[in-house]
């Protein structure tokens, strides 16, 4: 029992006035925030006494949090709840952990109601409650409820309450008793046992089939074409080189039609990267084809690979399982330009901030595409270059080299034939994204058998290490004498070297060969050379 305490305030003589400390109730409820796609368990304490109207908030909480107050006292307004009498002390553990967003709107709300016994603090039991509470009380919808959930249910947590427009989202999570929330209303009523929020529904993940745009579209370029198979077979970035016009924006938007179909693991994972980024289509719930990202080339450095105080992920990591655009690369920023560097060989950003530390995965199909200078004309035969020979050494540098070094397949786009649209070869049936996609999924199970006997570290050819690649993809002898006259006059590097074996080996599982042959080392061969320099 609490003993009663004197006043320090009474004067001498007069009498004495007990205070008693009237602790009226304490609530603990469960919620979550992440970093990066780490699910940091979070603690929601409430202590609330009688007294004049204080309330205080603890726990390094940013202003978004702050601010909770605000919306949760005309939430309860709504409800008939009034706080006006209540002192309460909020307190966000671990303390030492920063917690930002307004997705512990709800679980302050619900620790508030049980502190206050408007509802039974027990109800609140093995839950994890998830969301941001408007003035009239709806429960909104918060970015990364899928990862917020996958990390609760690894954690052990067995019920989740979530706003109902993150539904479709929320029930792709398997393991947990998922309610979707109206408003503060209809959650009241069920803790308090008046109603019940059925569980969402769990969801079977099935991939799927639906194509924007076909290969058949694209009239002639069939060397062009033929690069877009290499890339999706052996997931080797690309590299467009033409005039305007000649078709390398439209290519590079049908090379997801070629990938495979995104399997349930690699869905959900690309999935949890836009639901942190808040560019999940809430209708659809779920990442079900390979994303492509084409962002402008003003794009900043943090808004390509990733950052900002509240690291979020960037492009790189949203084109994830699918393709990364960079249309006019030379107008990048350079510094966002030399940042992929070392992502595209890690397949993974970190960023490192003062109290943090974080990492987003980022493998997708880098696909650049230029110009050969900077009027765009040079080589093509019917409109002259107006450019100064300086000026398209300039414009090529832009792209450094260890840049270029990362691109396995550096392609040359000619002028469209306008020819090829009007003659009747030209309105011929052309490659289907359908029949090229049987030649890719032909060579990505050599590639996946490879890789279950134990022969590589990995299903793509594009992850081989040196190593493997003179066990797996060891040319013919042929092969050998055309490789060692490359590197004889000084063509290849020593990561252009193990490039141009990787591209060998998918030429071919591509044709159905168990060693690469000399025609494979060839046009390996040809998609590092001629390098950029040599146009200039």
């Amino acid at each position: 029992m609490t003993q009663p305490t004197i006043s320090p305030h009474h004067k001498k003589g007069s009498p004495a006035i007990a205070v008693v400390p009237s602790l009226l109730g304490h609530c603990a409820v469960q919620a979550g925030g992440l970093l990066g796609l780490e699910f940091q368990p979070i603690t929601v304490e409430v202590a609330s006494r009688r007294g004049p109207s204080l309330f205080q908030l603890a726990g390094l909480a940013e202003t978004s949090v702050r601010e909770a107050r605000i919306r949760i006292n005309s939430a309860l307004s709504h409800l008939g709840i009034t706080l006006d009498e209540f002192a309460l002390t909020v307190n966000l553990a671990p303390a030492n952990v920063r917690k930002s967003g307004s997705g512990l709107d709800l679980s302050i709300a619900v620790a508030i109601l049980g502190a206050v016994e408007h509802i039974d603090s027990k109800a609140t039991n093995d839950a994890v409650f998830l969301g941001e509470v408007a003035l009239d009380g709806a429960i909104r919808a918060i970015p990364g409820i899928l990862p917020l959930l996958d990390g609760a249910r690894k954690n052990g947590i067995r019920n989740a309450y979530v706003p109902e427009p993150n539904a479709r989202e929320a029930a792709q999570i398997h393991g947990m008793a998922i309610h979707a929330v109206r408003n503060l209303h209809s959650l009241v009523s069920h803790l308090q046992g008046e109603t019940y929020l059925e569980p969402l529904k769990n969801v079977t993940f099935r991939p799927s089939q639906r194509r924007d745009a076909d290969l058949s579209e694209v009239r002639g370029q069939l060397a062009a074409k033929r690069a877009l198979i290499v890339s999706a077979a052996g997931h080797h970035n690309l590299l467009l080189v033409g005039p305007p016009g000649s078709g390398k924006s439209l290519l590079a938007r049908r090379l997801t039609g070629l990938l495979p179909p995104l399997d349930a693991k690699q869905a959900l994972e690309t999935t949890a990267i836009h639901s942190i980024a808040g560019v999940l289509n809430s209708a659809r719930g779920i990442i079900d084809v390979p994303p492509f990202r084409a962002p402008h080339h003003t794009v900043s450095e943090p808004g390509l690979i990733g950052g900002g105080s509240i690291p979020r992920p960037g492009e790189l990591s949203l084109a994830h399982h699918g393709v990364l655009f960079l249309d006019e690369m030379p107008e990048f920023r350079r510094g966002a330009l030399e940042s992929l560097r070392q992502p595209l060989e890690d397949h993974e950003v970190h960023i490192v901030r003062a109290r943090m530390r974080t990492r987003f995965p980022a493998h997708p199909l880098l696909v650049g595409a230029m110009n050969p200078c900077p009027c765009g004309n040079w080589g093509n035969p019917k409109t002259p270059c107006r450019c100064k020979p300086e000026a398209r050494l300039r414009y090529l540098a832009r792209i450094s080299g260890p840049l270029l070094d990362r691109i396995d397949l550096h392609v040359l786009v000619p002028p469209v034939d306008l020819r090829a649209w009007t003659t009747k070869s030209g309105r011929a049936p052309a490659l289907s994204s359908s029949e090229a996609r049987k030649m890719v999924n032909r060579a990505r199970e050599a590639q996946s058998i490879r890789y279950r006997s134990g022969d590589v570290s990995s299903g793509k050819n594009s992850l081989l290490g040196l190593q493997e690649l003179e066990r797996v993809a060891d040319p013919t002898p042929e092969g050998k004498r055309l490789l060692e006259a490359a590197i004889d006059k000084n063509l290849l590097s020593a990561r252009g070297y193990v490039r141009v074996l990787r591209v060998a080996r998918t030429l071919a599982d591509l044709e159905g060969t168990e060693r690469p042959q000399v025609e494979h080392v060839g046009e390996a061969l040809r998609y590092r050379l001629p390098d950029l320099s040599s146009i200039s």
